[in-house]
């Protein structure tokens, strides 16, 4: 195995809940695989692993020092950490920032806990088996087969990378770490809504443990200092709800332009003796996200929201970032040429990607990675008879969709309610009704994860899915995927939006209600392919055919891009895509992250003020 750093990631991991004590777990574990799931009967449990794995990294990359993409059924991990003597008289957590899929974790032999999702956090309590100033044996294992049903984003559920589906990821892919809370009671993930008409932020505010005898006090600050302070006595009900109230002259709103954030101090208090029980650090930022007409409007002025798709993979890290740095880096090219946001593509991304846009005032699409759904039962598909018809073909791997999505959506929603760079909510991409079957399982599915956006959020709007077939007609957004790429035809097909016909994508197996006059964006579109460093043989693809030469791309881009900018319907558009990813060489950049195109060219495309903007 190569060297191995002490610390990777060493950062914070959840910026918008930050306590000043915590214990990165981040470096080297014990390690080994376990094809056969049958490490419990093979005593993994209690005897040392074989191998060695870098954490956070998934074992399929490089970074890992472990570099293995075969089909990794199960995974264990094993390390022995001290727990710091300071800690004492304190509830000791266990964090795990993402694991994928299905995660158990022991403390000293003894299950604390378990968790079913690859994308979202989780946490185990260790106090009743951990002591401070002495050793606990952590032990993990993670269960993670691809080919049975489960959202996984663009995984492959074969074995080699194929098409549109990458290199897998198995187990823990983000930051694990320890944290110590009062025993008593402890602040847990708050929810800030930001009120821009009446110039407030309202929190309402969890709290795990005994809130008798308690209050709860926020505190807001600007550049300037202090501007609002409130409290409220805990247990009136299941949680304290109350409002900072910010004064005129201090309001600043976050925008694109000037992405103001506020810091926020939140306290639980001993109501007797004024002894703070438990304190953390945020941020909110102020601003309203509407929709007017076909305008979707930010801090009540329209913003063409010129996004690109980012399915955030990295060659070496896989879903994983190398460093933090990295994160930042992705935001600083998409900028760059010329996008303002990004379309967060079947993947939930890390807490501190969405901190970094946050501080960048880039704006972002929260999306789900639903992809890898199918129970693969079998579905009869349709087959065009060339008459204008469709006759019946064979059974193809089919959709079927599973509880857990609607779980794994709820912790996602939770997770990143707070951020203001979010301007939407989007559950599932490209999924499919069939006219042929009743699909009561999809149908019921993309209601459930829209109701549960609509009811926890009601300052964003919500997308039921990003293209293909819309079945709800109260969704908050109508959209389409065009990866034609021909300027004329792509113009003349989304000019029928101006007699009230959206282009969709209807064919026998895509059946979506009619347009309701929502506002209306082509969520994907472009794909251009081009890579010059190709060679015979590659495995390379992209939409349409590779444009001859670098200025044939850039008319081409230039000229589909107008098509939309100069639409007096369309809110925004999103780019196919940031990065070239493995074989998919579309990209603005390469996988690498290295300048493919000249981005002067490429951003002042893009800087047309667009036709609903004016």
């Amino acid at each position: 195995m190569a060297k191995l750093p002490a610390i990777p990631r060493p950062e914070y991991p959840r910026p918008q809940l930050v306590r000043r004590d915590w214990l990165c777990l981040n470096g080297r574990w014990q390690f080994e695989i376990d094809q056969g799931d049958s490490g419990l009967d093979r005593g993994l449990l209690a005897r040392p692993l074989k191998d060695a794995i870098i954490v956070p990294f998934c074992p399929e990359s490089k970074l890992s020092g472990v570099e293995n993409t075969d089909y990794l059924n199960a995974v264990w991990y094993r390390r022995e950490v001290t727990i710091p003597r300071a800690w004492k008289g304190r509830r000791i957590l266990l964090h795990f920032q993402a694991s994928d899929y299905d995660t158990f974790v022991w403390a000293n032999g003894t299950e604390v806990g378990r968790h079913r999702g690859g994308m979202t956090p989780f946490s185990c309590d260790l106090t009743a088996v951990a002591t401070p100033g002495k050793k606990v044996a952590l032990v993990i294992r993670a269960r993670d087969n691809p080919r049975e049903s489960a959202p996984s984003g663009k995984q492959s559920w074969v074995f080699a990378n194929s098409g549109c589906h990458y290199t897998r990821t198995t187990g823990i892919w983000q930051t694990v770490w320890l944290e110590p809370v009062a025993q008593r009671a402890h602040l847990q993930r708050p929810k800030i809504v930001p009120d821009l008409a009446h110039g407030r932020f309202l929190i309402e505010q969890p709290v795990a443990g005994a809130q008798a005898g308690l209050s709860y006090r926020a505190r807001l600050r600007d550049q300037r200092g202090f501007i609002s302070e409130t409290e409220c006595i805990c247990g009136a009900g299941f949680y304290p709800r109350l409002e900072l109230v910010i004064p005129d002259a201090r309001q600043h709103l976050w925008s694109p332009e000037d992405p103001h954030l506020y810091d926020l101090e939140l306290e639980l208090v001993d109501t007797v003796t004024g002894e703070i029980v438990d304190e953390v650090k945020s941020y909110a930022g102020l601003r309203s996200v509407s929709i007017d007409g076909f305008a979707v409007k930010l801090n009540g002025r329209p913003v063409f929201q010129r996004l690109v798709l980012d399915q955030g993979y990295y060659p070496d890290g896989i879903l994983t970032a190398p460093s933090d740095a990295a994160l930042v880096n992705d935001i600083k090219l998409s900028l760059a040429a010329g996008f303002n946001g990004a379309r967060l593509h079947q993947k939930v991304f890390e807490e501190r990607f969405l901190y970094h846009a946050d501080r960048l005032g880039y704006l972002v699409w929260g999306e789900f990675s639903d992809w890898g759904l199918a129970g693969r039962a079998p579905v009869r598909t349709w087959t065009a008879d060339g008459k204008g018809g469709y006759v019946r073909g064979g059974n193809h791997i089919g959709n079927e969709y599973p509880a857990t999505y609607l779980t794994q959506w709820l912790e996602a929603l939770e997770r990143d309610f707070n951020h203001p760079s979010i301007v939407g909510w989007c559950p599932l991409n490209e999924s499919e009704s069939r006219r042929d079957e009743r699909n009561t399982i999809h149908d019921d599915i993309m209601r459930g994860m829209f109701q549960a956006a609509k009811m926890y959020d009601a300052t964003r709007p919500v997308l039921d899915v990003s293209g293909y077939c819309h079945r709800l007609s109260e969704s908050d957004i109508y959209d389409s995927h065009d990866y034609d790429q021909n300027p004329k035809t792509f113009a003349a097909r989304h000019a029928a939006l101006m007699q009230d016909k959206p282009w969709g994508n209807e064919s026998p197996v895509h059946s979506s209600v009619p347009w309701q006059g929502q506002p209306y964006f082509v969520s994907e579109f472009g794909g251009i392919w081009w890579n010059p460093k190709a060679k015979p043989g590659d495995a390379s693809w992209g939409y349409g055919d590779r444009p001859k030469s670098l200025e044939e791309f850039y008319t081409r881009f230039e000229k589909l891009c107008r098509v939309l900018l100069d639409h007096p319907r369309m809110f925004g558009y999103c780019y196919t895509q940031l990065t070239d990813v493995y074989q998919e060489q579309n990209g603005i950049f390469f996988f690498d992250r290295k300048k493919k195109y000249d981005l002067k060219r490429v951003r002042a495309a893009q800087q047309r003020t667009a036709a609903i903007e004016k």
